[in-house]
């Protein structure tokens, strides 16, 4: 599926909100857009400060999760669980009530989707994955302070080490992996904080704080 805009100059850390790159995407933004006017039905912007030194990267946003709150895992049962993490570790501060205006202030972190838009049923297609890296690179690129990545998935693993310019054969994905994608910046693979990986026993909250508690770590040397 080709892009359908075309770049004068270079991608923007952020989508803008009427992005055109994904035919369906937009088509489904639109029904959405029609069914929840009060919904925010857009290209979900990355949340925290440009000085963080860790990076999150889930895969997109959810239908009744950021798609409708405007910020990156708030609204839905992966938000709990990582926001959870993110305040246990010093990741955050404040208090998580699922909804934007809670509060709650990262620390040192940015979380940001490899995929801006909602795709239907949660799973976006490889082109549009393809279609949105530009934004996920130059994301990555504008932050100066970057020392670790966690990405959520196996998609997100894949989508941000392309971005990063690394081949994908050389860091194979694992939960609890950690990667020297380049000098000063690593990698930390976690399964995705979804309901069905923890009500399966794929991931514990226990198995999610030793990423976090790694990450932590990390930036400590």
């Amino acid at each position: 599926m080709p892009s359908l805009i075309s770049s004068t100059g270079p991608c923007p850390p952020e989508a803008p909100g009427d992005c055109a790159r994904c035919v369906r995407l937009v088509a489904f933004r639109n029904i959405n857009r029609e069914a929840e006017p009060a919904w925010f039905n857009g290209p979900v912007p990355s949340f925290g400060a440009d000085r963080a030194r860790l990076l999150i990267v889930g895969l997109a946003p959810g239908l009744r999760g950021a798609n409708r709150t405007g910020r990156p895992f708030t609204g839905d049962y992966a938000g709990e669980l990582l926001y959870s993490t993110l305040l246990a570790f010093g990741f955050a501060t404040g208090t998580y009530r699922a909804q934007p205006d809670d509060g709650l202030a990262l620390v040192d972190c940015m979380i940001s989707n490899a995929v801006r838009c909602v795709p239907p049923e949660n799973k976006p297609l490889p082109a549009e994955i393809s279609n949105c890296r530009d934004f996920l690179a130059a994301r990555i690129a504008a932050l100066g302070n970057l020392k670790a990545i966690v990405v959520l998935g196996r998609i997100a693993h894949e989508s941000t080490l392309t971005a990063l310019g690394a081949r994908k054969s050389a860091f194979a994905f694992g939960h609890g992996a950690r990667h020297a994608v380049r000098p000063g910046l690593a990698l930390f693979d976690s399964y995705q904080c979804s309901r069905y990986n923890t009500n399966t026993g794929r991931l514990t909250e226990e198995m999610f704080h030793q990423v976090f508690r790694d990450v932590a770590t990390h930036l400590k040397t």
